[in-house]
């Protein structure tokens, strides 16, 4: 803490000028036109007038990094060269540190083994970079996202050279465990043959490297190249799961986003690769992707530290409709701001890219985003047009999506608006909407009932025709001390 200057601190990311006794430049954490942001070298502090953000060395880490205190306090150390004695682990903690260590640089070197087969190697250009090329991407964009390139293996092999390199094995394949895939050990980037050599798990694939919000590499995506596309079903290849990565817990393009996302207080969800790259050399960097996987709680969690407006976009088709549709009620059951965005149809983000120029793409992006439950409204009652059971259904749909939010002036006027668009009372919106919130809660009591059931059974779990709510293990000694016994059920 007392090694830790400001100033040197704040100038790894913002460009300070001499203003008096202080330093002043662009606030990081807004979208700042004027210099408003002080950095006081004689108080070790800096503070934004405009937004109010700022703080000691210490705190202007965890903000701009959006790193927690003790990784603030490591950040700040590596970067004075001070070693952190941290407080004594077991054998079983050092090694499973030193295991996700050693993962991590494994991937590292990977990520630079497969750069440069992709720009220094025969096949890497006429192949892996040709692809990239052809899809219209610029040097600094596949710089930016360090994208390279995996060959078939006959005559170059990364995990031949891997092991060459000093890599352990058992870090290069990948270990499942049965009972939790996010504790298997090993990156998987080889797999082992029956003969017990190992082969490349990403041959012939274009590869993106996927950084955690810190920026290290977590894990891979890899593509089959389109020669090798027709009648395979899946194009996509992304590393197993493991102690560092879980692919329902990254984003891909969140390490080159945050700081976008944070200053324009607004993130874009999109569903590939390519879709965040083209968006990037379209100048609109506050992007994401849920890399092909349902979006998830703790994908929305990550982003939410962030900010709290999201917008959907999908392809312009029926499947991406669909596909925007069902992110939405998590989106708002965990408080977020959520707008959608429906491309032309046929379009995605990175061909609607190649039909425009980069102030029209993003002229496009502001001007088409829509309310949520306007766009559903619309979009599912035009399906239902002229069948009152389905406008019900839709009806419903539309409830259950207003009941997700958790703050209630919001959900009521979204009740409102509801209302309005349907051309119903709105106390009909209003009813339907305080019935499945009591609904909701009834399930959640059961639920938790159920939990509590089975754990005072030692794991059994009763079919929900012998579950007895009235008995309260918690409350009741007598019963809790002796369990009851599972009945056995008549054939």
């Amino acid at each position: 803490m007392d090694a830790a200057n400001i100033v040197d601190v704040v100038s790894d990311f913002v460009t300070l000028k001499r203003a008096g006794a202080n330093l002043k430049g662009l606030c990081p954490f807004h979208d700042d036109r004027t210099p408003s942001f002080i950095v006081s070298p004689a108080k070790n502090f800096c503070k934004c007038f405009a937004c109010g953000e700022g703080g000691s060395p210490l705190g202007f880490i965890m903000k701009h990094e959006q790193l927690s205190y003790p990784d603030a306090l490591r950040y700040l150390a590596k970067k004075y060269g001070i070693t952190i004695e941290e407080k004594e682990m077991t054998k079983e903690e050092m090694q499973s540190r030193n295991d996700r260590e050693s993962m991590l640089l494994v991937n590292d070197w990977a990520k630079n083994w497969f750069r440069k087969q992709l720009n220094e190697t025969p096949d890497g250009k006429a192949i892996g970079l040709a692809y990239f090329r052809g899809r219209g991407f610029r040097d600094d964009i596949l710089e930016k996202f360090q994208v390279g390139y995996c060959p078939s293996g006959r005559t170059t092999s990364l995990s031949k050279e891997a092991i060459e390199a000093g890599y352990e094995e058992k870090y290069l394949v990948n270990d499942p465990d049965t009972n939790d895939p996010k504790d298997s050990l090993g990156t998987g980037l080889s797999l082992k043959t029956e003969k017990g050599d190992l082969r490349d798990r990403f041959h012939d694939r274009v590869m993106w490297p996927i950084f955690n919000i810190s920026g290290r590499v977590a894990g891979f995506g890899g593509r089959v190249l389109d020669a090798r596309t027709h009648g395979v079903n899946i194009k996509y290849q992304n590393s197993p799961e493991s102690i560092i990565y879980s692919k329902r817990k990254e984003l891909f393009g969140l390490y080159q986003a945050k700081q976008a996302i944070r200053l324009k207080d607004l993130c874009y969800i999109v569903e590939g690769y390519t879709d965040v790259m083209a968006m990037h050399q379209n100048g609109i960097e506050n992007v994401v992707a849920s890399s092909g996987t349902a979006l998830t709680f703790d994908q929305i969690r990550m982003l939410k530290r962030l900010t709290s407006n999201i917008t959907l976009i999908f392809d312009g088709d029926e499947a991406g409709i669909k596909a925007s549709l069902r992110g939405t009620d998590m989106l708002l059951s965990e408080g977020m701001n959520v707008k959608l965005l429906l491309l032309p149809d046929g379009d995605d983000p990175d061909s609607f890219g190649k039909k425009h120029n980069e102030t029209e793409y993003q002229e496009y992006m502001a001007s088409h985003q829509v309310d949520f439950i306007q766009y559903k409204t619309e979009t599912l009652m035009k399906e239902a047009e002229g069948d009152p059971g389905k406008q019900g259904k839709v009806v419903s749909n539309i409830v259950e999506s207003i009941a997700a939010i958790p703050d209630e002036i919001t959900r009521t006027l979204y009740a409102q608006q509801a209302a309005q668009m349907l051309h119903l009372e709105e106390r009909l919106i209003t009813t339907a909407v305080t019935q499945e919130l009591a609904r909701r809660m009834t399930e959640k009591r059961k639920e938790e009932e159920r939990e509590e059931y089975r754990k005072a059974m030692n794991g059994y779990v009763p079919p929900q025709d012998e579950l007895r709510p009235s008995l309260d293990f918690a409350e009741n000694p007598a019963i809790a001390e002796e369990k009851p016994q599972p009945q056995k059920r008549k054939e």
